[in-house]
């Protein structure tokens, strides 16, 4: 359901991302702070468990607003046969639905909604196919921080601080024109 924010309509999803994204900020803010005293040394994990949760946020928001939107467009069909076999088919398609590149998240939204939202996904200087290279990208880049173990001596950190904050301001913005690309549907 959309409603007015602060003069911007979103979705309970976008809102709900937002706080999970904070939450990614809180772990980014704890590393700043231990990295300020010269006698300790923030552990690199910290920075890997706050990209882990920025795309974890991600997944979730796309996940939530796909099931949104979907009951906000097909309520008029809830318990019907041909409703009762959408909601099968969202829901079958939802479990399956991880790391959601580029390709597949532009594939959920196109099945369910006749829409390409990849095409809408454009900010300050950002194109839409930079945002969806650049996601593909940020996706390889979780799965080596979850499927990497420690760090190896002479292998580089699997996210540097700068790369991180990059990355916040990534998936806020990439977030934002996705809903605001759903407001037309």
């Amino acid at each position: 359901m959309l409603y007015n924010y602060k003069d911007i309509r979103l979705t309970k999803s976008l809102d709900s991302f937002r706080q999970a994204l904070g939450e990614a900020r809180e772990l980014s803010e704890c590393y700043d702070q231990l990295n300020v005293h010269p006698e300790l040394t923030p552990p690199s994990s910290l920075k890997k468990a706050c990209l882990i949760l920025t795309l974890t946020a991600w997944e979730t928001y796309v996940e939530d607003v796909v099931s949104e939107l979907f009951e906000e467009k097909f309520s008029l069909l809830k318990g019907s046969k041909l409703g009762k076999f959408a909601e099968k088919q969202l829901s079958e398609r939802l479990k399956f639905f991880h790391n959601p590149n580029s390709k597949k998240t532009k594939h959920l939204f196109e099945e369910f909604f006749d829409i390409d939202v990849t095409e809408h996904w454009q900010w300050n200087n950002v194109m839409p196919k930079d945002a969806r290279e650049q996601l593909n990208k940020w996706i390889a880049k979780r799965g080596e921080a979850v499927h990497r173990a420690g760090n190896e001596v002479n292998q580089p950190q699997v996210i540097n601080k700068n790369d991180l904050g990059k990355c916040l301001r990534f998936f806020e913005e990439l977030a934002n024109s996705t809903d605001k690309a759903l407001e037309q549907i």
